[in-house]
């Protein structure tokens, strides 16, 4: 008797929409939790952390952020050039103090790839899909996970705190506002007030 093959996903229904309510996103509790896995998990700790850190918060596609590059950083002016691929619109983001902080301990060599590994090259994005699936793993979630959830969990928490969609857009990089309203599916802010008590 040959192998069972699993069942095909249904088209339209995204990865682990059955097991997670809500589809391929993370609380923002869920992503803080995974961060400090990932510090806790080898030497390369704080690195893989920080990549975390601006994945979720400047909604970076996992290539975007191994492509990252420090003449894209400007710690004195607090800012970061996120150079968008696949068609997305790149512009200027803030740095958060917690992320400046972060990067200025990766080292002092701020040259060439930010995010790099023992031999100085920049991480691949398999090895970055790898310290996002182990630090969900050790962080205890029951469902593998990748870093494209991280840039989706961005959205979902941006419009959840009612940030406008075309301010959401801008941030993601959307070239069509569509794309951003897929995230209104699960805003649960918009549904508040509709009972009382």
């Amino acid at each position: 008797m040959g192998k069972l093959a699993p069942p095909r996903r249904p088209k339209g229904v995204p990865h682990n929409s059955r097991v997670r309510p809500g589809g391929e996103h993370l609380t923002e509790e869920q992503v803080e939790s995974i961060r400090k896995a990932a510090l806790a998990s080898g030497r390369h700790g704080h690195r893989d952390s920080t990549m975390i850190l601006l994945a979720y918060t400047h909604a970076l596609r996992n290539s975007e952020l191994c492509g990252l590059q420090w003449d894209q950083v400007n710690l004195e002016a607090k800012t970061v050039y996120v150079r968008r691929l696949k068609g997305s619109i790149s512009g200027e983001h803030p740095l958060r103090g917690t992320e400046i902080r972060a990067l200025k301990k990766l080292g002092p060599d701020r040259r060439g790839f930010v995010f790099v590994n023992e031999r100085g090259e920049p991480v691949s994005k398999s090895s970055f899909q790898k310290i996002v699936a182990r630090a969900g793993k050790e962080s205890g979630l029951t469902v593998p996970i990748h870093p494209h959830m991280l840039r989706h969990s961005c959205g979902y928490r941006l419009i959840n705190q009612g940030t406008d969609i075309l301010m959401i857009q801008v941030w993601m990089g959307h070239a069509n506002v569509r794309n951003t309203q897929e995230y209104t599916k699960l805003n649960t802010v918009r549904f508040k007030g509709l009972w009382s008590d």
